[in-house]
């Protein structure tokens, strides 16, 4: 079933479809997304994070809010993936270069061609902060891929790349920054919001702390979830 569109609740995008007759509705009702924590998966019955339910179906029979051991389940079957486990793994804590000690959750989906496990922080029960990423193919060891994603955020924590000055938050001396570009909800998606260091960057601020190399060149480099920057 190549070609599975799958996200997490609630999403500001479109309605996706593919071939194998899977569909996942990743359009929701922002207000009443936020209503509750926890959903109730349709299959299994289990009462879930609201960050591990998919919103899958298609339009002629409707739409269902599966966990996702429930969804990838579902990708097994249609894909004849057999070799593949799902895996819940537990909150890891790891501490920055300052000290400050970061709890991070995990989120496993199948996408057919590959298997993408997530790893973030929570804010009142959503990701938010420092929020990674790594696929892998879905026969592979995921607890070799939990390893490999551990490491790479390790060395995510272990630089900042803002400092706290006399004028507030500026770039860090080294010059390079690197982060995530996310929605700002005070904008309605017009300008991004920017997670570096874990921390919501409005653009307006960071355009401020640009303005302290006026007259001097930058390089932007965009990067999938997943890559490493």
């Amino acid at each position: 079933m190549s070609g599975v569109f799958w996200e997490p609740l609630p999403s500001r995008a479109c309605l996706k479809s593919n071939p194998g007759g899977l569909l996942c509705s990743v359009k929701m009702d922002r207000v009443a997304a936020t209503l509750t924590q926890e959903i109730r998966c349709s299959a299994c019955g289990q009462i879930t994070p609201r960050y591990a339910i998919v919103n899958c179906g298609s339009v002629e029979k409707g739409y269902r809010q599966l966990c996702s051991r429930c969804f990838n389940a579902e990708v097994v079957q249609l894909d004849g993936l057999d070799k593949f486990e799902h895996l819940n793994f537990k909150p890891v804590r790891l501490v920055d270069c300052t000290g400050q000690p970061h709890d991070f959750h995990f989120r496993t989906h199948l996408f057919g061609t590959g298997v993408a496990l997530d790893a973030f922080e929570l804010r009142n029960g959503d990701p938010a902060g420092y929020q990674f990423q790594m696929i892998a193919d879905p026969e592979e060891d995921l607890l070799v891929l939990l390893g490999r994603l551990i490491e790479k955020i390790r060395r995510a924590l272990s630089v900042k790349h803002l400092t706290d000055g006399e004028l507030g938050l500026q770039i860090a001396d080294h010059q390079l920054t690197r982060g995530t570009i996310a929605w700002d909800d005070a904008h309605d998606g017009h300008v991004p919001l920017l997670i570096i260091d874990g921390r919501e960057i409005t653009w307006e601020d960071f355009g401020r702390m640009l303005m302290t190399f006026e007259g001097w060149q930058f390089k932007l480099e965009i990067r999938d979830k997943s890559a490493e920057l």
